[in-house]
């Protein structure tokens, strides 16, 4: 699933548009990113954390030269450690929860309004006159 195929899902549950949700995953991803290169952790109850952590400087090897010794600075990386219950799901050992009501509630497509301003055409009369039915 990449982003697009998300926004879409999202939008089939919430009852959302797209535009709406496109956004509001953008905010929800820069806000992600924002904490975590201040050093601080996003916890998400039951799916899981974000964090950043340090990763040593240490000696690797050329793979193109295998006898060639390179240095590898150390970096500040992003973790992400899954959840319980998102651990669970995925094992199989539990079933997916099913959507808050609200969300399943409006996520039932909802009927167009009549409109009472405008006036509507009289079908034209068919030819041929009026046939009966039989039952």
């Amino acid at each position: 699933m990449n982003r697009a195929d998300l926004v879409d899902e999202v939008a089939k549950a919430t009852g959302q548009t797209k535009l709406n949700v496109q956004h509001a995953i953008s905010a929800l991803l820069h806000s992600v990113t924002a904490a975590l290169s201040k050093g601080e952790r996003v916890t998400l109850v039951g799916f899981g954390t974000f964090e950043r952590r340090q990763r040593q400087a240490r000696i690797g090897v050329n793979p193109q030269n295998p006898k060639q010794k390179l240095r590898i600075d150390a970096a500040r990386v992003p973790a992400f450690r899954a959840g319980q219950e998102l651990k669970d799901v995925v094992d199989g050992r539990a079933r997916l929860a099913a959507l808050p009501k609200a969300a399943a509630a409006s996520a039932k497509p909802k009927k167009a309004a009549k409109p009472t301003a405008a006036k509507k055409k009289a079908a034209p009369a068919k030819k041929g006159g009026a046939k009966k039915r039989r039952r």
